[in-house]
């Protein structure tokens, strides 16, 4: 029985998190290019202003995944005899506390200028021999920055919900909901042009609250994975199949009477623990262990490291209330 392995993704994994990995340097790509080109039309729209902020958060959720991608495959060490496959949940937590703290900033700021009723001007400019208003510059690189996020977004969450990568379907419903910040911003923009002074601090506010709602439910999910909640499926909508499926599959084994199954999440992979009562009269247990470690990490790529004992009884305690 290994006390140990270094984990390597399936090749049919292996292959879609090289994707992934060339399309987070691809959104970092597009970011830095959206970030500039909202930077020369910025103007003093606070809607303008909360969306040129977002897409700087933009490249904060791929630059954590590729940086958890270089650590959570490092060998164990004295130091780390678990690995470093926490990489990817600390990742997590960073991008999450990122978008939690600037989302509250920009909620704090745009209900300031709304409470202090100021009137954003939105003026001319010329280009190329014209003079036409700003405002309609603003709104041609919304809807062009806005279009490559949403695609982006689809095919990462994709990919997430194959690798078990929170970090990356993080990534990709902050790109998803760019789509809000875009329209919102061009609301208020086509609201100071139609003289209501409030639109834009107001398509801000929207904005910083889409921000700060995506942060407190990434934060909360990165601090649960740190806190070994139960797995949960990669959207967070529920508990993740898989530790209900390899129990039941433990106890179909003849000489298992009963087990019991604790997991937790790391980065990518889940660990625990398994307990097993033997069967009266159950012959060669080490042996029988030896090949029950091997069918429960053959069982799904996500079993990573599993440590099983032999048992007389499990005892679990009574829920409370119960």
């Amino acid at each position: 029985m290994r006390p140990y392995d270094v984990f390597e993704l399936p090749p049919e994994q292996a292959a879609l998190h090289r994707r992934a990995v060339r399309l987070e340097w691809w959104t970092i790509a597009f970011f830095v290019v959206a970030v500039a080109l909202l930077a020369v039309v910025l103007g003093q729209s606070q809607a303008m202003k909360a969306a040129w902020i977002e897409d700087m958060l933009g490249v904060v959720p791929p630059a954590a995944f590729l940086i958890a991608a270089r650590w959570r495959n490092r060998r164990p060490n004295e130091r780390f005899p678990y690995g470093h496959h926490r990489a990817v949940s600390v990742a997590f937590l960073a991008g999450a506390v990122a978008l939690l703290g600037l989302g509250l900033y920009v909620v704090y700021d745009s209900a300031a200028r709304l409470i202090a009723r100021e009137r954003p001007p939105i003026g001319l400019i010329e280009m190329f021999g014209h003079t036409f208003w700003l405002g309609w510059l603003m709104i041609a690189v919304l809807v062009t920055t806005m279009i490559p996020a949403i695609i982006l977004g689809h095919i990462k969450q994709k990919i997430a919900r194959e690798l078990h990568d929170k970090v990356l379907y993080a990534d990709a419903e902050m790109n998803r909901a760019d789509w809000l910040t875009a329209g919102a911003a061009i609301a208020g923009i086509l609201g100071i042009g139609a003289g209501l002074w409030w639109a834009d601090a107001v398509a801000a506010l929207i904005i910083g609250g889409d921000i700060v709602r995506d942060g407190v439910r990434t934060t909360a999910a990165a601090v649960a994975n740190l806190m070994d909640d139960q797995p949960r499926l990669v959207d967070g909508s529920g508990p993740h199949p898989l530790p209900d499926r390899l129990l039941a599959a433990v106890r179909d084994h003849d000489w298992i009477a009963d087990a019991w199954l604790r997991l937790r999440e790391e980065g990518h992979v889940f660990v625990g623990e398994l307990l097993v009562v033997p069967a009266p009269g159950t012959d060669d247990l080490v042996g029988r262990l030896g090949r029950l470690e091997e069918y429960c990490r053959s069982f799904d790529w996500r079993v990573h490291d599993l440590v099983i004992s032999p048992v007389a009884r499990i005892d679990i305690p009574a829920k409370p209330g119960g």
